[in-house]
């Protein structure tokens, strides 16, 4: 409890950077450079304003991958792949790239990442030890529940953390750009739910397949501890801060958690903890989201191959070609085939692989997802 109080004097002083206001943006913009294009939405699309928002860079994105662990077949992909306890920070980092490259990115860059992302994919097959059955990361089911978690928990988290609930007509507009996001994945869009009630709908019919081993537990215990997607190499001096922040953002994402998934986790957090966290965090949230120099800092230093994506967005930089198109459009254009038919010999070479020869997959696609989503040590690619 102390350790929380102790954030208003953390908040203090970046209301006092915030206060300065946002002169010399100008500045800001020469350190980036235009996008090709407006991408799959372009400004004043309702996925900009929300996945811009800087909650989206840490509470939604540590929401999103915590509640996918509850699906047993998508957690034993994760533990199989050994990037999340392994590489931490590389994993956010490449993870946070792609979504961004589809919320903000450019047709062709996108387009390409989630035909790389299929091959990526096509290694994460193999036996779940719960379930007894086999996993397929690149199964429309499996794609449709990562996609929904991220989509709601970014918005779940704008709307507690940011300015609030979207109106009417925007929430309409978010859902229907989330199916639309769809066609990057495996998954069939008119699967994808386009309500409020809906997707209430959708995540209640999950609830009876929801299980949380003792190692679904443990990861999501280490992703909580925040400070492991830090960028490394931080000076001494800031690391109590650092951690103390850390510590913040997960009891504020705690907060956002309904109970049954809390009791899943194997976690306890008062209601008067959330009452506490979530009103501080808004603040803070607001503070950043206000001044583009802070912004600008928050993102470079927390995710530099994303912030190359979203702050030409952010500073309203005109694209070098002002349209826009549908995934389904920039794929034809771009010559790949929709996700869920896109690279089937090598899906079928690595089932035999591992479901015929009991041999591990290849790591054809692994190398070629570093020019888009980051490299697999961390550094830009």
């Amino acid at each position: 409890m102390a350790s929380l109080l102790d954030l208003t004097s953390a908040y203090k002083t970046i209301s006092k950077v915030a206060a300065l206001g946002n002169i010399g943006v100008d500045r800001i913009k020469t350190k980036y450079q235009p996008h090709a294009d407006n991408g799959y939405f372009g400004p004043g699309s309702v996925t900009w304003k929300v996945w811009s928002y800087p909650s989206s860079a840490v509470m939604g994105f540590q929401r999103s991958v915590t509640i996918e662990m509850l699906d047993p077949n998508l957690h034993a992909s994760v533990e199989d792949s050994g990037g999340v306890r392994g590489r931490s920070r590389t994993r956010y980092e490449r993870t946070m790239r792609y979504f961004t490259l589809v919320a903000v990115g450019d047709t062709a860059s996108a387009a390409k990442a989630s035909d790389v992302l299929v091959k990526v994919h096509s290694k994460g097959i193999g036996h779940d030890p719960v379930t007894g059955g086999r996993y397929d990361s690149n199964d429309p089911s499996s794609q449709l529940w990562i996609h929904m978690t991220a989509w709601h928990s970014i918005l779940y988290c704008y709307e507690i953390f940011g300015p609030g609930k979207l109106t009417e007509a925007e929430e309409l507009q978010y859902w229907e750009e989330c199916a639309i996001a769809a066609q990057c994945q495996t998954i069939d869009p008119d699967e994808v739910p386009r309500t409020r009630e809906a997707v209430r709908a959708y995540f209640e019919s999950w609830q009876p397949r929801l299980a949380a081993s003792e190692r679904a537990q443990s990861m999501a215990r280490m992703i909580l501890h925040t400070e492991v997607a830090l960028p490394p190499n931080q000076p001494k001096w800031a690391m109590p801060l650092l951690l103390l922040l850390s510590r913040f953002a997960a009891v504020a994402t705690i907060s956002t958690y309904p109970q049954y998934m809390r009791q899943l986790f194997g976690i306890k957090q008062s209601a008067a903890i959330d009452a506490m966290v979530q009103p501080l965090m808004r603040a803070m949230m607001a503070a950043i989201n206000g001044n583009m120099y802070l912004y600008d800092a928050a993102w470079h230093w927390l995710v530099p191959e994303s912030a190359e994506l979203i702050m030409p967005a952010i500073l309203e930089m005109p694209a070098k070609n002002p349209i826009t198109m549908t995934p389904r459009e920039a794929q034809r254009l771009y010559g790949y085939d929709i996700p869920s038919e896109a690279h089937m010999d090598l899906r079928r070479k690595q089932q035999h692989r591992v479901f015929g020869e009991h041999a591990a997959p290849s790591d054809e696609g692994l190398r070629e997802s570093e020019q888009f989503f980051g490299t697999m040590n961390g550094r830009a690619g």
